[in-house]
């Protein structure tokens, strides 16, 4: 049987708080006598009882759930709980005040301090019973949301993966009949780039290192069919390569910057795919990752339709990846660099402290 005992730590100061506001609403009544007769009785009985009972509800295979047993157990256990943690406290603060709750004197006093132990037992337990309950509640819907959240990302990544097979199949198609050996060569590299990605674990998630390594693989890929009108820099810090990130998060923008930057220039240009880090709002650290090229840059490339293939598709997804896992704090942002080409750059909070 595992216990938290921090939780357990806190509903025992939650007690003895209400124990005090019991009797500091006695004292109220009977300032006659001195506070601390009542403020004993009333941490003797509140203690004890939820000691019985916080600790008995361990015993039943149900507080698994909710943290309170079903059936009949649930109704018998407070019960039993404030009848025993009457009794014993009240022979505790007996023997600790020097006094006597069963005499004829103490008689009238005792009829108060049942019903008293009743009420404040009974509110007390179900105030712990709503308490569990509610966090049962909010962990399922925190785990139910985690479940969505991975699928949507799933159903993002098959959408993003047959996208960027059909684009290297149709640059493949345009090399095989201009050039059939560096078809050849480009279909193997194919291959061993796909079996890479295919082969690879089906997680949301993945360390950035392996993110650059597909990274890699790709742009080797594609220097098959440019030549050298491509040229890459990978920029990655030993200090971020297990930081966790959506599998083929970069490689739309890298594809985009192929396709709409380096393509349109009879003298290709150079990608640069840099990492880094800087200081957010509250003192939170950012995970900055951009992708820039030397091509033709936004306001020299020709208008494309919306819809054409490759175009809005890659870059929607990287929208909407970050606006799953993110929210508001994910950001995108598509703009001019200097002093030629196109930067996009993509800003979320780090998930994992760099190394």
């Amino acid at each position: 049987m595992k216990i938290d005992w921090l939780d357990k730590l806190q509903r025992l100061l939650q007690t003895l708080a209400f124990c005090l506001a019991v009797s500091g609403i006695q004292y109220a009544f009977r300032p006659d006598k001195p506070y601390y007769i009542p403020a004993t009785y009333s941490l003797a009985i509140g203690t004890l009882t939820w000691a019985l009972v916080d600790f008995g509800r361990h015993l039943f295979a149900s507080s698994e759930e909710y943290g309170w047993p079903k059936g009949i157990a649930g109704f018998a256990l407070p019960l039993v709980g404030i009848v025993l943690g009457y009794l014993g406290g009240t022979l505790l603060a007996d023997w600790w005040c020097g006094t006597s709750s069963w005499d004829s004197a103490g008689r009238a006093q005792l009829r108060i301090s049942i019903g008293i132990t009743v009420v404040a037992g009974t509110v007390i337990c179900y105030y712990f019973y709503v308490n569990g309950k509610s966090a049962w509640m909010q962990a399922r819907m925190t785990e139910v949301h985690s479940q969505a959240t991975e699928a949507q990302l799933k159903l993002l990544e098959t959408q993003l993966e047959p996208h960027m097979l059909f684009n290297t199949l149709a640059n493949l198609r345009m090399l095989i009949g201009t050039d059939p050996v560096r078809a050849q060569d480009m279909l193997d590299r194919m291959i061993a780039y796909l079996r890479a990605t295919l082969s690879a674990s089906r997680s949301t998630q993945h360390p950035l290192a392996d993110e650059f390594q597909r990274l890699a693989d790709y742009l080797e890929l594609m220097a098959v069919r440019m030549g050298p009108r491509l040229a890459y820099t990978l920029d990655l810090p030993e200090a971020l390569r297990e930081v966790p990130v959506p599998p083929l998060l970069l490689q739309p923008l890298v594809e985009n910057a192929i396709r709409h930057g380096l393509e349109p220039q009879v003298e290709g240009g150079h990608i640069t795919v840099q990492a880094r880090t800087q200081a957010g709002p509250k003192g939170r650290m950012l995970l900055v990752l951009q992708v820039s090229d030397t091509g033709a840059g936004l306001n020299s490339a020709p208008p494309i339709a919306p819809t054409a293939p490759g175009t809005s598709f890659g870059l929607t997804q990287v929208r909407e990846r970050l606006a799953t896992l993110h929210g508001e704090a994910g950001k995108f942002e598509l703009a001019a660099h200097a002093p030629r080409g196109t930067s996009a750059t993509i800003t979320f909070p780090l998930t994992t402290s760099p190394a």
